[in-house]
């Protein structure tokens, strides 16, 4: 019996999936990710927003035609959209033959197990209880980055958002567990370790009754064998003076911060749930870049959020011209069911979510640009990620750069480099998002 795992939504998901595909692989089970080869399909799943609850719905109907046609002979759906909408995937794809929610994942043998049999099991757990963790992983990110999540669920309860009915409240892992996981993803080969988490700055409120990521992030800097440790999912109301000089002191702690602030303007900033204020972000924002002159900040925004009128918009325009982010991007507001803001009155056209969205993504896209030719002259470590096909060229990426969602840089070079090394490199062009660079001499690490 063949596997394939389709891994949908962020990378907390992927996570889980590489748990499920360590604890599958110590059973002696095999894998493939050609669907003509599976026999048996599991799909990861997400409901986040409305586009990623319908990649998960068609994912998992397509594949139910395959079994009806034969060449498949079991679907198991897991994550948020399987723990959220179990009743719903019995009735309406029947061909789903087990679900495990989002705390359950370690029970993905016994799932298995049970289709194998011609049974369809169901395995949930109190999405409260302590979150699945210390499992050893099939790392499939290509082994020479690796994400570590460091907590499971969410206590902020925005608005909008459906992550604490699916995930549950903010668990915090143990700090030891999180060390021996990276001490064992950097003895496979990792070279940079991404910290994820709904929200990462809250690591061990819960365990150790204080925020508690400057001790991690420590920790984390003393194991041998890495070179980065990024930090994703910062929310800047959490973000500390000690959290702070740690990043600024810790050599190995790339100068990048994800802050997620979805919005400028007050009114809708109170709308969302969310705890800061425009002035709060500002604060924030020219703090982080005083201490650290050289931090690349990243951030997200919602378009079209019930209620949000034209002014609301201009003042994001505003904000984000002034603030001149180093990486953004723009969702459209999704209404999401049984959260509070589906139900707020002055919900906005989609045609209208999307006009501002491409307002605020056109602004962005000349600060970007010329943050990216303002680097031209600069040097620095670059992380070769792979060889471009028939090219003496190489992809990487610079510690602004996290992987899937930033820019690259391309290097030409006779030499021959391998997946994982660290070069130095000086900047000679950029295209767009992208840089381009040259090898300084004697610079492969």
């Amino acid at each position: 019996m063949k596997i394939i795992f389709i891994s949908l939504g962020c990378d907390k998901n992927l996570v889980d999936t590489e748990m499920m595909l360590g604890m599958l692989s110590a059973k002696g089970c095999s894998f493939t990710d050609d669907e003509e080869e599976a026999d048996i399909a599991v799909v990861n799943t997400c409901c986040f927003i409305g586009d990623a609850k319908e990649e998960s719905i068609n994912t998992l109907l397509a594949l139910g035609e395959k079994k009806k046609q034969g060449s498949l002979k079991a679907i198991i759906a897991t994550g948020c959209l399987a723990q959220r909408y179990a009743k719903e995937i019995r009735e309406e794809i029947p061909e789903v033959d087990a679900i495990v929610g989002t705390n359950a994942i370690d029970r993905i043998a016994e799932a298995v197990d049970g289709v194998l049999t011609n049974s369809r099991p169901e395995f949930f757990r109190d999405i409260n209880e302590k979150p699945v963790f210390g499992k050893k992983r099939v790392v499939t990110t290509g082994g020479y980055y690796a994400y570590l999540k460091i907590a499971e669920g969410c206590d902020k309860h925005c608005t909008y958002c459906i992550i604490p009915k699916v995930r549950g409240d903010y668990r915090s892992v143990p700090m030891e567990t999180l060390v021996s996981e990276a001490k064992e993803l950097a003895e496979e080969g990792a070279r940079e370790l991404i910290l994820v988490a709904q929200e990462t700055t809250l690591y061990g409120v819960d365990l150790y009754g204080k925020k508690s990521l400057p001790e991690l992030l420590e920790k984390l800097c003393a194991v041998e064998g890495l070179r980065w440790i990024r930090i994703l999912y910062c929310y800047p109301e959490e973000i500390t003076d000690e959290l702070i000089e740690t990043i600024r002191r810790e050599e190995k702690i790339c100068h990048y911060l994800d802050i997620p602030i979805q919005h400028a303007s007050d009114g809708i900033l109170k709308r969302m749930g969310r705890k800061t204020s425009e002035a709060d972000l500002r604060q924030i924002i020219q703090k982080l870049r005083l201490r650290i002159p050289d931090i690349c900040l990243r951030t997200t925004l919602i378009s079209g959020f019930p209620g949000e009128t034209i002014e609301d918009h201009e003042t994001l325009l505003s904000f984000v011209d002034e603030m001149e982010f180093d990486r953004l991007g723009v969702f459209t507001y999704s209404a999401e069911e049984g959260t509070p803001a589906a139900e707020f009155p002055d919900q906005i056209e989609e045609e209208e979510k999307e006009r501002r969205r491409g307002e605020l993504m056109e602004l962005q896209q000349e600060i970007a640009f010329e943050k990216a030719e303002a680097m031209i002259g600069i040097e620095t470590d670059v992380m070769i990620e792979g060889k471009v096909a028939d090219e003496n060229a190489y992809v990487g990426r610079t510690y602004q750069d996290a992987p899937g969602v930033d820019g690259l840089i391309f290097i030409n070079t006779e030499e021959e480099l391998l997946s994982g090394a660290f070069v130095r490199a000086r900047i000679t062009a950029s295209y767009e998002y992208d840089l381009i660079g040259e090898i300084l001499d004697e610079s492969t690490q």
